[in-house]
């Protein structure tokens, strides 16, 4: 019984604690004994809470025999980003200087899904500092494998949540999303992720030290859950929304709206800017579309999103002014190779000046206006998550030729980062071996909208985890760099 409990939906886990069909400790023990078996194949789990869990587990039962009231994720294991802090664990960001760098508390939205009962089993891999690129690589723990394929990357920033859950080490991952972090290893590894409305949750914006980071930072980085379902999905959106005091960007508006009247429409677009899509995403979108024409959504070909090369540029030009002031002492910390990636977008996207910028933020609110115009017409959007199938890992560093090729494929997600809109990430099945996807995306503050398209679509379509790594690499894969002394670390020694 134990062993099958891990592959069982986040909903499934809680309702079988709150009844009393399973304890929270046996629900843990069963998630850290898959970490124990899986983690060495894939390096996902950068370090193991072990007994920290089992005493939350504990707690949780001892509540539920006094009779007390569980909460929706009660008994839950999840992950954590290596960049979010969890209290009295270091928050590495995945770089040596910052390998004992304890968090004196949760981030809030690690301490909202505490509160609903759910319980943090491990951190998860990420690229160092976030910055060294999308594939899931870091200094201090090396790279995480992609289990549908080891020649393939997982994606990033949150790779390492997106593998936990896949291979059934986690029910949900705690990871975030400034152009596609979650969205994209969600494609990658064939399971659900959110990236949700700026302002919808609530997040901690002090990241490194006391200081408040630039309006680029704050806007456009946002809190996200990936799961296995997108019922699971709506659990974690549920407990992470609403305002908070400590973060002045959250916003009190109500987790659902009003329905909308008649069929949903849906606009479809997919090969968003016309910079070319892979014949798998392609056929990924329209099985999509054809799901949703079957659940009863008017779903029409529109011929492009808005301004979308101009929200690249602009986007590209904000970041860079914000980031430069930074970036000398960034890229000591980045490591051996780990600059490559920011360095060449430093070196094409030159700081703003003080009239540019001005300028700039002007462009980025008539950007929104026109996505808001847009997404008035149709409510929800469907596109490509990454416009290739998952990559080779590295590939965005290589060099600028792999930079470009990244950087275009994921245009759909920076632009709706961008413009602040929510997105849900949804799989639609597996050509060759590996997973494929798509993104819903809606108005301003209309996640519910996103997630009933993209329950519907799976529905139709079904879930593609958990799964069990593969071993076999393609040919000519270059072997990926897992270093032993520190991966899969234990805090509890």
């Amino acid at each position: 019984m134990r062993d099958a409990l891990w592959r069982m939906t986040a909903g499934a886990q809680a309702r079988a604690v709150r009844e009393g069909e399973v304890s929270a400790l046996e629900l843990v023990d069963s998630h850290l004994e898959r970490i124990a078996e899986v983690n060495p194949r894939v390096n996902a789990v950068t370090a193991t809470l072990a007994d920290r869990a089992r005493e939350a587990a504990a707690r949780t039962d001892r509540r539920r025999a006094a009779g007390e009231v569980l909460g929706p994720l009660a008994g839950v294991p999840f992950t954590v980003k290596e960049s979010t802090p969890v209290e009295g664990v270091p928050t590495t960001f995945g770089v040596e200087r910052f390998r004992d760098l304890l968090a004196p508390a949760d981030a809030l939205p690690v301490a909202r899904l505490r509160a609903a009962g759910a319980v943090p089993v491990g951190h998860s891999n990420m690229p160092t500092l976030v910055l060294a690129g999308m594939h899931t690589r870091s200094e201090l723990f090396g790279d995480t494998v992609n289990p549908w394929d080891p020649a393939r990357t997982p994606g990033g920033t949150s790779g390492g949540d997106g593998v936990a859950v896949a291979t059934g080490m986690a029910a949900l991952g705690l990871g975030n999303d400034s152009g596609g972090s979650v969205r994209i290893p969600a494609q990658f590894c064939g399971v659900a992720a959110l990236k949700p409305t700026s302002g919808r949750f609530p997040a901690d914006r002090r990241v490194i030290g006391p200081d408040d980071p630039g309006p680029a930072s704050q806007f456009l980085v946002t809190d996200g859950p990936l799961a296995r379902s997108v019922d699971d999905l709506r659990l974690a959106y549920e407990v992470l929304a609403g305002p908070d005091p400590r973060d002045p960007l959250a916003m009190p508006v109500p987790a659902y709206g009003e329905p909308l009247p008649g069929p949903v429409k849906v606009a479809v677009v997919t090969d968003p800017g016309g910079h070319g899509v892979h014949p798998a995403v392609r056929a990924a979108v329209e099985t999509a579309a054809a799901a949703l024409r079957d659940a009863g959504y008017d779903v029409r070909e529109v011929p492009d999103v808005p301004r979308l090369d101009e929200a690249l540029d602009a986007y590209g030009r904000i970041t860079a002014t914000e980031f430069a002031p930074a970036w000398p002492v960034v890229r000591g910390l980045l490591g051996k190779g780990g600059d490559r990636y920011i360095a060449m977008a430093m070196e094409r996207t030159p700081p703003a000046t003080a009239d540019e910028l001005v300028a700039l933020m002007g462009t980025w609110l008539g950007i929104r206006r026109s996505w808001a115009e847009f997404l008035d017409g149709y409510p929800l959007l469907l596109g490509p998550v990454f416009t290739e199938p998952p990559v080779e890992p590295g590939l965005e560093s290589r060099d600028r030729a792999g930079r470009d090729r990244v950087a275009t494929a994921m245009r759909l997600c920076t632009v709706t980062s961008f413009v602040g809109v929510p997105a849900v990430a949804v799989p639609t099945g597996v050509t060759d071996g590996l997973p494929c996807g798509v993104q819903i995306v809606g108005r301003a503050f209309r996640e519910d909208l996103c997630l009933a398209a993209a329950r519907a679509v799976e529905e139709r379509l079904g879930v593609l985890a958990p799964i069990d790594p593969r071993q076999e690499a393609r040919a000519g894969a270059a072997p990926l760099r897992v270093p032993a002394p520190h991966a899969g670390r234990s805090t509890e020694t």
